[in-house]
């Protein structure tokens, strides 16, 4: 335990108190996994953007790309595979098609043997308003080619025009089966809750989970062959299990519940969920630590080094969910793989300060301050800014 006074600092508290907060956690070490996994596990990609550039982050960001880069080969240096352009990049949020197409093609030229891309396709280049069906169609084919063109895999991302432009499930079978029988290779689905989008409120033509999720096993069931699987961010357990039962063989669940993550891939004697979850971006180590132990069968040490990062993950997508994109760059930017702490779209003022000493908080309880000292001098500087003089 590393009790030297470099160790410690105040951090605020709910009651407006001050504490001065010892460090108590151990630093998890991760290297490169000896085999691949026997879950297939996405990481989605957080951005950074330039803080020198003269372009203002909340309306034409420029990337850093050094930096976003750099992350990405982090991640895949410890054996996770990388969901690009999705909403953990703020697509949407500040991060718009042109900049993210450019992302994508970036990380698919980095790319080496088996490190794996999967990359968001979805409808933002159409303006904000009402389209027709032919005009959300027309749009994701167009951003389909372009992800094809790059040389990744395609994630058929949740639409908010789709959502806004459907009068029923009718529609949605219409757009999905005229993508999906375009597809060159396999895609993956995407069904992202409104707590993370609440522009997608009744997604799959119904607000009655179950009766979406009817939709969307139909969809699947007319195109196994162009479905690899789907990813579930409902922040909800029970309807992932119930779809992931009613699967075609050899279609995959992939995860993206970040807070019951641990039992879904786990699983249970009726299967399992594979991962591409945003969380996973700020708990690489233990991610890929704890895949390494269910891949070796220690389903006890898989269990023992991920079960403890739900509690940051849960604090990191408490609500308002789509503000989950802060807490993700802040952990970077403690652990050194930035040294700025600049986001588009100014998010980086969109969590309270109370909210990032608690992440600081977790961080270290789970081991994934992976430098105590740097993360503790950086801890101090953002404190200062916001008041907490150290």
């Amino acid at each position: 335990m590393n009790t030297s006074f470099a160790s410690s600092l105040l951090l605020p508290r709910a009651d407006r108190s001050i504490e001065t907060y010892r460090l108590r956690g151990t630093p998890l070490v991760a290297g490169a996994p000896n085999r691949p996994f026997s879950r297939i596990a996405y990481a989605a990609g957080h951005v950074v953007v330039d803080p020198l550039a003269s372009t203002d982050p909340w309306l034409a960001p420029t990337i850093d790309w050094d930096a976003t880069l750099a992350f990405r080969e982090h991640l895949w240096s410890l054996g996770l595979g990388i969901a690009e352009a999705m909403d953990t990049a703020q697509r949407g949020m500040g991060v718009d098609w042109p900049r993210a197409l450019e992302l994508i093609q970036r990380t698919s030229a980095a790319a080496g043997p088996g490190q794996c891309i999967a990359s968001g396709c979805g409808t933002d280049q159409l303006a904000a308003g009402t389209h027709s069906l032919d005009d959300v169609i027309r749009a994701y084919e167009e951003q389909m080619e372009a992800v094809e063109a790059a040389g990744s895999r395609i994630v058929l991302m949740a639409s908010r025009a789709l959502a806004r432009a459907a009068s029923g499930p009718d529609d949605y079978l219409r757009v999905y089966d005229r993508l999906l029988s375009q597809t060159r290779e396999p895609v993956i689905l995407h069904w992202l809750g409104d707590m993370f989008d609440a522009a997608l409120a009744g997604y799959w033509g119904h607000a009655d989970v179950g009766a979406a999720m009817d939709v969307v096993a139909a969809i699947i069931q007319s195109h196994p062959a162009k479905v690899d699987g789907i990813k579930m961010s409902l922040l909800d357990a029970g309807p992932e299990i119930a779809l992931r039962r009613r699967l075609p063989e050899g279609v995959k669940m992939y995860t993206g519940d970040d807070f019951n993550y641990v039992d879904l891939i786990a699983g249970d004697e009726q299967g399992h969920s594979h991962a591409l979850l945003g969380a996973f971006d700020a708990i690489a180590p233990a991610a890929s630590a704890a895949l390494a132990r269910l891949t070796e069968g220690d389903t006890a040490g898989y269990r023992s080094l991920l079960a403890p990062t739900e509690a940051l993950s849960r604090h990191l997508f408490a609500a308002p969910t789509q503000f989950y994109k802060t807490g993700v760059v802040f952990m970077a930017y403690l652990n050194g793989h930035q040294n700025h702490f600049t986001m588009a779209g100014g998010l980086e003022s969109a969590r309270s300060t109370l909210h990032l000493a608690e992440i600081f908080r977790l961080a270290d309880q789970t081991g994934l301050l992976s430098d105590p000292d740097l993360a503790v001098a950086r801890m101090k500087s953002v404190m200062a800014v916001r008041g907490v003089v150290n």
